[in-house]
């Protein structure tokens, strides 16, 4: 069976999904590694762990399965979130020199996958290769989304709102180029991937961190159980709706 089937539809619902999970992973990452003081390396280690696991039962599976699915994306933005946090903090690399690297490490991935797959296509991957190298796009977008919105929010002076508020801006832009422009669907699909994590981030800074700081103080276990039960909703919906498409095929 072709992994097609094993991916979501690309619709307003995904997004949606999309930024929940990132900005779950905001607050979930930083719930392991600053409130329960964990440490950036040690919570990594164990959020990576985690991916794995997951991946592994998403590419064992032979259909779509949403809980999965969106298991899978939930673990490469909380690994995504304590792994920069990693480099830009612990090992003192910079929110600007992080996020350069991982665009590097995107860039190449994108530019490997094009070149072994022929194609960057979310919606016609045919081989475990191909869906390989979608959850590394996945997993390095994510940990790039986590050093740009920190850069945006600390070093840039934008805020966390302001960051927020510069991301949405480039987010409609890609929205207004998809129904205005002839830009390949796939270019603009994974620059709004990109671009969705780096809003999760500063939105989940922005409803974690004290009023003081520009943020709305919910601290990182209000906003992490708000997420949750949020994303537990939409995804008990895509279930229902993936149950019901396949009992009338």
């Amino acid at each position: 069976m072709n992994t097609i089937s094993k991916l979501p539809q690309i619709t307003v619902a995904f997004w949606i999904m999309k930024i929940c999970a990132t900005t779950l992973g905001e607050t979930a990452g930083d719930l392991l590694s600053m409130t329960m003081d964990v440490g950036y390396a040690v919570s990594s280690i164990i959020l990576l762990s985690f991916f794995f696991v997951t991946l592994g039962v998403q590419l064992a599976s032979k259909k779509y399965h949403p809980i999965i699915y969106w298991l899978v994306i939930l673990a490469t933005s909380t690994a995504g979130t304590t792994m920069s946090d990693f480099m830009d903090r612990t090992l003192e690399l910079g929110y600007a020199t992080g996020s350069c690297i991982l665009v590097s490490l995107l860039v190449i991935t994108l530019l490997v996958w094009k070149s072994v797959e022929k194609s960057l296509s979310v919606t016609d991957i045919k081989t475990k290769r191909g869906e390989i190298f979608y959850w590394t796009a996945i997993l390095f977008s994510n940990t790039l989304g986590t050093a740009l919105g920190d850069f945006l929010a600390d070093d840039s002076g934008l805020g966390f709102a302001g960051g927020a508020f510069l991301i949405a801006g480039l987010l409609l832009f890609i929205i207004a180029a998809y129904y205005l422009t002839k830009i390949p669907h796939v270019i603009l699909f994974w620059l709004a991937f990109v671009l969705t994590r780096p809003f999760g981030a500063t939105f989940g800074d922005l409803l974690t961190k004290s009023t003081e700081k520009g943020g709305m103080d919910f601290g990182t276990i209000g906003s992490s159980l708000i997420l949750f039960i949020l994303l537990a909703v939409l995804v008990t919906m895509a279930v229902v709706k993936t149950r019901r498409e396949e009992k009338l095929a």
